[in-house]
């Protein structure tokens, strides 16, 4: 059983996720709420625990 609160992201999907547009690694930024595409220079948000990976909901660096 998973003990991190609801709504918190789970860090260990940093182990599986990509930029959706690079195919690179992303960086998560938790103040932010948000995860880092270096590459893209771009961050997609993450809504009550769960990222959103898509390019059009995806804030310009």
């Amino acid at each position: 059983m998973n003990d991190r609160p609801v709504g918190m992201f789970d860090t260990e999907l940093l182990d599986i996720l990509v930029c959706p547009m690079t195919r690179t690694p992303l960086v998560y930024d938790e103040a932010a709420q948000e995860l880092i595409s270096e590459a893209a220079g771009v961050a997609y948000p993450i809504k009550q625990g769960v990222p959103v990976m898509l390019i059009e909901e995806a804030r310009k660096l």
